[in-house]
């Protein structure tokens, strides 16, 4: 199982991130963004998904701030995606709790992402590529409240995901044409 880690600051995080990605996508790849825009610290993948939606991305996006996957709809969702592109490549995006000196830091990985297993859900595992933003401690009681996490963190992290998407997506079309 490979990884790869980028603090949000980085200048080259995105960088890093789409040389991992580029080797995953092409034109059956769906992005499916899990979280809600009711919780600060779960709205990355909804922020992810509606800046990609937003750039024309020609991938297939589920997961935005108006339509959001969350843990009361990823079931029946996650099941009609792959009814429907039974064929296609999986990547999972999804907010996530770390350690404290972990916060900012983006992952991508090339196996599946669990949400909710940090709140304790048990719900399906997505994507054969996971990105993963950690936005605040396991070590608090309060997890995922709106006091512990800053709506700008989720919102940078969020861009840098976005850009390193797509990136990786012009990078896989210059390789491939």
């Amino acid at each position: 199982m490979n990884k790869v880690k980028a603090h949000y600051t980085d200048p080259f995080a995105y960088y890093k991130i789409a040389n991992f990605l580029k080797n995953y996508l092409n034109e059956k790849t769906i992005i499916i963004c899990i979280g809600t825009d009711r919780c600060i610290g779960d709205c990355l993948g909804p922020l992810v998904g509606s800046y990609l939606s937003d750039s024309n991305i020609p991938l297939k996006i589920f997961g935005t701030v108006e339509n959001p996957i969350h843990a009361l709809n990823i079931d029946e969702k996650f099941s009609n995606i792959k009814k429907e592109y039974p064929d296609y490549t999986l990547i999972g995006i999804d907010a996530c709790l770390g350690d404290d000196y972990n916060i900012g830091e983006i992952q991508i990985r090339d196996y599946p992402i669990h949400p909710g297993k940090g709140v304790g859900k048990s719900l399906p595992k997505i994507g054969k590529v996971s990105l993963i933003g950690i936005v605040d401690s396991c070590d608090k009681n309060e997890l995922f409240t709106n006091r512990n996490i800053r709506l700008n963190l989720v919102m940078k992290i969020a861009k840098v995901i976005s850009k390193s998407i797509l990136y990786s997506y012009n990078l896989y079309k210059e390789e491939n044409s």
